[in-house]
């Protein structure tokens, strides 16, 4: 593998991810132009009409199409959804005009179905993380377009694609292919072999580069890193010239775009096997989770996704939900049932001070366990709470990935 510096180290994080408030759209490979959002949305021009893939969410449509219009202002004929999360499908009502064939994969009402079904449990599971940058782009929307939001849409694809499609308008040549271990089930990615352009979205991830979630904070049913593997691979036998990602600038270079995504491909796979050898050695999930490291060949970022994280995905999806520690996991009960018990044995004030003295010598996660066992008997106690809020911030000032900080701000600001 020809040895480049990690793309994740020179690209923005998720903190950077901003609505769309772009003034005009940019055109990133010949013909093809990019609106940047919560997702990037494009636009490819050609003489017998428009393709648009991803259309952000509903209420950043307006100035995608205003971008998009000021480009060009023939019929869109194609929509192309690369999966099926609302910040590549919401704008579909605004993007499409009379006639456009919407696209995406067989996955797609499976998938939605889920999505749908677990909407508001996943709106608040998620709310910590992203409802500030959600606030801040209806804003800037609102301000641009000075009138209503449209609604986010629930398009109904019209053309559906199962393992691989292909479709030419006005002389350019796209191959859809699926890649099940994207984001979504539902996931596919548009490769255009005679540019050597492959518009991915978040088939790798919300950021490229890092190790893709197998499962999030929000709560989704678990990604299969063999599959996962599978699709980086599909992606990387295409030997594209330049990605354009879900997020961000183009990634450009064949040489580059190979040895990113060889890495990125055996770094799953490294994690996998390595979970999996330990799984059959007897190594319960917590050893593991401390144990499975990269190695520096195979560094990759953890702003989004995490290696611990997936350790415990592989895990859970392999083996599920028990895991032979104690006889508690088959009943509903959780550790607050003895916290009262605890108290009563040791005294708050002493559970408070161990806890005090172990984040002072640099165990955070401990304290975290003993002061919420005060806490969870004693809402109002002060101490408890100011021991809670010092290891959180202690967390907080070792984290680099989005989502981790996200929580830990979440419970710093609930506790102060």
């Amino acid at each position: 593998m020809t040895d480049f510096e990690p793309a994740y180290r020179s690209r923005p994080g998720a903190e950077a991810i901003a609505g769309a408030n772009a003034p005009a759209a940019q055109e990133v490979s010949p013909g093809i132009w990019m609106s940047p959002g919560l997702s990037n949305s494009y636009l490819m021009t050609t003489d017998e009409g428009r393709i648009v893939v991803n259309t952000g969410m509903g209420f950043e449509a307006p100035i995608h199409r205003a971008n998009y219009d000021a480009v060009d202002s023939s019929a869109i004929r194609y929509v192309i959804l690369t999966q099926g999360h609302y910040d590549h499908v919401g704008g579909a009502d605004v993007l499409t005009d009379p006639g456009t064939d919407i696209v995406a994969q067989a996955n797609w009402e499976t998938w939605r179905r889920d999505n749908e079904l677990l909407a508001g449990f996943r709106v608040a599971n998620s709310s910590f993380a992203w409802s500030d940058k959600v606030a801040a782009s209806i804003n800037s929307t609102m301000k641009r377009t000075g009138g209503t939001l449209p609604a986010q849409s629930a398009p109904v694809p019209t053309i559906v694609v199962d393992e691989r499609l292909e479709l030419t308008l006005g002389g350019r040549r796209l191959e859809l292919y699926a890649t099940p271990g994207g984001e979504t089930t539902d996931s596919l990615v548009v490769w255009l072999p005679e540019e050597g352009v492959c518009l991915c979205g978040n088939v790798f991830g919300a950021l490229f580069g890092h190790i893709p979630n197998l499962v999030t904070m929000r709560g989704d049913r678990y990604r299969d890193a063999l599959t996962v593997i599978e699709s980086i691979e599909a992606v990387r036998e295409l030997s594209a010239e330049v990605l354009l990602t879900g997020h961000f600038e183009p990634i450009t270079g064949r040489d580059r775009i190979r040895a990113e995504l060889t890495r990125l491909r055996d770094a799953v796979a490294y994690v996998h096997d390595e979970t999996v050898a330990g799984m059959n050695a007897g190594k319960d999930v917590l050893t593991l989770m401390r144990e499975v490291v990269l190695p520096p060949e195979l560094e990759v970022g953890e702003g989004y996704g995490m290696v611990r994280w997936n350790v415990r995905a592989i895990w859970e999806n392999y083996a599920g939900w028990f895991h032979h520690r104690s006889t508690t996991e088959l009943y509903p009960v959780g550790p607050e049932s003895i916290c009262t018990d605890l108290i009563d044995l040791a005294g708050a004030d002493a559970i408070v001070e161990r806890a005090r003295t172990l984040l002072e010598q640099g165990e955070p996660l401990p304290a975290i366990h003993l002061a919420e066992i005060v806490s969870h008997v004693e809402p109002l106690n002060e101490q408890a709470k100011s021991v809670l809020i010092a290891a959180h911030k202690h967390l907080l000032g070792e984290s680099a990935n989005f989502w981790e900080s996200a929580w830990l701000r979440k419970q710093i600001e609930e506790l102060s």
